[in-house]
């Protein structure tokens, strides 16, 4: 999806894609060749954009102008298409699969999302530059951006050392930090399926995690899952 925007705005914006994953290469890299990107393509194994610049899910992204400013804060960010629908309609939901499986692809149908909107807004500022309608301020990046209290700081530091225990082997004390971090910043999806996704591929219940994907998504409302961005 954006390397077909990418291919219609460049070189006047150029788009970088980051894969975060703690699994790193050999969790990524299949899903960046099957997309056979031409634009940079990343992976931050130590999710330092969620402790950084504060996402919290995906797909996010930020706009940043060619003197290195922020000028969109972290925003959910859908680059034109919804691709799972547009599946989803050519090919209709797969009958056979596990019932888990329909769960999920059923409530995913209900998650909202705007796609156009932001590709237009993209659009725009390719054209006109600091002049679009969609560039901010410095201070209303500040105050659009999400808030990060001592316990997101903390969150951040526990899911840091949930991952260095889980790469060392040691999984249990892992899976004490992951869930530290799961309280103290409920609602950052990254950090929830990361830590899910180590013990099931799917993210479905397990035994070490009260929450799994299709719950939580359930509990909090689908359409509350991508919050449109103001535009």
């Amino acid at each position: 999806m954006w390397q077909e925007l990418r291919s219609e705005l460049h070189p006047s914006v150029e788009v970088v894609t980051v894969a975060l994953d703690s699994g790193g290469v050999e969790a990524a890299a299949p899903f960046i060749d099957a997309a056979s990107p031409e634009h940079p393509s990343l992976i931050d194994e130590a999710h330092l954009l969620d402790s950084l610049l504060g996402i919290y899910n995906v797909p996010m992204a930020v706009w940043i102008d060619e003197d290195g400013v922020l000028v969109r804060p972290p925003e959910v960010a859908h680059p034109g298409r919804n691709m799972l629908r547009e599946m989803m309609l050519e090919h209709g939901i797969p009958k056979d699969a596990p019932q888990y499986v329909l769960d999920m692809l059923a409530e995913t149908a209900k998650i909202r999302v705007k796609p156009e909107r932001y590709a237009a807004a993209v659009r725009d500022w390719a054209s006109r530059g600091a002049e679009s309608e969609f560039v901010l301020a410095p201070d209303d990046v500040v105050e659009r951006s999400r808030q990060r209290p001592p316990e997101a700081s903390a969150a951040a530091a526990h899911f840091e050392l949930g991952q260095h225990l889980h790469a060392a082997g040691e999984l249990d004390a892992a899976r004490a930090h992951f869930r530290e971090s799961h309280r103290l910043d409920p609602d950052n999806w990254t950090y929830r399926r990361q830590a899910w996704s180590f013990e099931d591929a799917l993210q479905g219940p397990t035994e070490h995690y009260d929450g799994d994907w299709l719950s939580d998504v359930r509990a909090s409302g689908a359409e509350n899952y991508y919050p449109l961005p103001d535009l």
